[in-house]
């Protein structure tokens, strides 16, 4: 394994938990700034909005410097979030720090699955993905119960200081252990497979949005995270008010999905490099079984116990491929890889928006383990729609014409 890989998996790791350490955090937050917790909330909506913003104008941007540059600029970017979340005197400069932090995440693993990518042979850029992507799931687990125990024995402060260290050996990492022309550092492709030359001209990055198959994956990547994220957002309420957990039950539980994640991150990957696209439809497929079935057998411990864990196995198989399956489409576009990014937070937000429609509509707390199911079918839909348009003489054809 290239030890870049690890300085990308570290980079994503710490943005991932800054991501999600707030959660563990915000009654400490808000009584520190005096505060409503609706306020205090606003620091993970505003974290999501920015991630959203970032990931699309950064990208674009910086699309004609060279790649290994823009990462270490995006993670110096990420310490100098932090450090203002760490040290600020009051809410609004809080707020500054985490939309600092958060402009770098889109666009980092956007270009950051890129670079890993072009780390290893072709028949591998999925994996090389996945174990980029493996910190961000690692901070899916860790990162809630890590901001709770860090910030009730040294305070809230305390996390954010323990990020930016973090963030500061990821820099270190990236300016020592990737090359600085990543792109160029490819291994020898395998005969008859080949990846498509990086785009680097903002106006040809755009181009590469011309493309059907872009847009149905960004469609099919939006859906996918709409569903799960629908059913995500309410599961404390699934578990306490179904399942019959104690609210002291719901941080291992969701443990216990976040290892799912880490498992279908590296599984999915592996599974991408063999078979891109029947893979993707079968951890679509897959997720949207698991939701159905989530929702008859919530009442059950052990069936929650388990549901939650394949939950997050069949919800992050899909996501190294879709990232090199629209990067492939795109032609190595950089602006379409964070447009993933993008795509998966509106996705993100949809689905929360649906599920909780579905409670206020008085349908109970497993709807919108239901509203995911449905949501998430239909991501199975446009994919398959996608991998059969894809097997077409045409396409292959354009394919190969637009990338010579």
């Amino acid at each position: 394994m290239p030890s870049g890989l690890i300085a990308l998996a570290l980079g994503g790791f710490g943005i991932g938990l800054t991501e999600f350490l707030i959660a563990g955090l915000l009654p400490q937050v808000a009584s520190s700034f005096a505060v409503s917790e609706a306020a205090a909330g606003r620091l993970i909506s505003g974290y999501a909005l920015s991630v959203a913003i970032g990931a699309i104008a950064l990208t674009a941007a910086t699309a004609r410097l060279p790649r290994k540059g823009v990462l270490v600029g995006l993670v110096a970017l990420f310490v100098i979030g932090n450090l203002l979340s760490a040290v600020a005197p009051n809410y609004q400069v809080m707020m500054l720090g985490r939309i600092v932090a958060a402009l770098c995440h889109g666009s980092f693993f956007g270009i950051g699955s890129l670079v890993a990518r072009s780390l290893v042979a072709p028949e591998r850029k999925s994996r090389a993905v996945a174990v980029m992507f493996a910190g961000l799931t690692l901070a899916n687990v860790l990162g809630v119960p890590f901001g709770a125990l860090v910030g009730e024995r040294w305070g809230w402060r305390a996390a954010f200081w323990a990020v930016t260290a973090i963030g500061v050996l990821a820099l270190a990492g990236i300016v020592a252990l990737v090359p600085g022309d990543a792109a160029r550092t490819r291994p020898p492709a395998v005969p008859g497979r080949s990846d498509p030359p990086p785009l680097t001209g903002l106006r040809a990055q755009f181009r590469a949005f011309r493309s059907w198959q872009v847009w149905l994956t960004l469609t099919a990547t939006a859906l996918g995270y709409g569903g799960m994220f629908g059913a995500f957002s309410y599961l404390a309420y699934t578990f306490t008010e179904v399942g019959g957990f104690s609210s002291a039950d719901v941080a291992w539980l969701l443990m216990v999905y976040g290892v799912g994640l880490v498992v279908g991150n590296l599984v999915g990957g592996r599974a991408a490099d063999h078979d891109r696209d029947r893979a993707l439809v079968l951890a679509l497929a897959g997720l949207t079984v698991t939701l159905a079935a989530f929702g008859l057998l919530a009442g059950s411990a052990v069936g929650s116990v388990i549901l939650v864990f394949l939950m997050g196995v069949t919800g992050f198989a899909a996501v190294p491929g879709m990232i090199t399956r629209v990067t492939d489409f795109a032609h190595g576009a950089a602006l379409a890889a964070s447009a993933n990014v993008s795509a998966s937070n509106i996705g993100n937000a949809l689905g929360a928006w649906l599920g909780g429609l579905a409670i206020t509509a008085g349908l109970g707390y497993t709807a919108p383990l239901y509203v995911g199911a449905g949501i998430t079918l239909t991501s199975v839909i446009v994919m398959a729609v996608a991998a059969h348009h894809a097997r077409s003489p045409s396409v292959r054809t354009l394919t190969k014409a637009e990338s010579s």
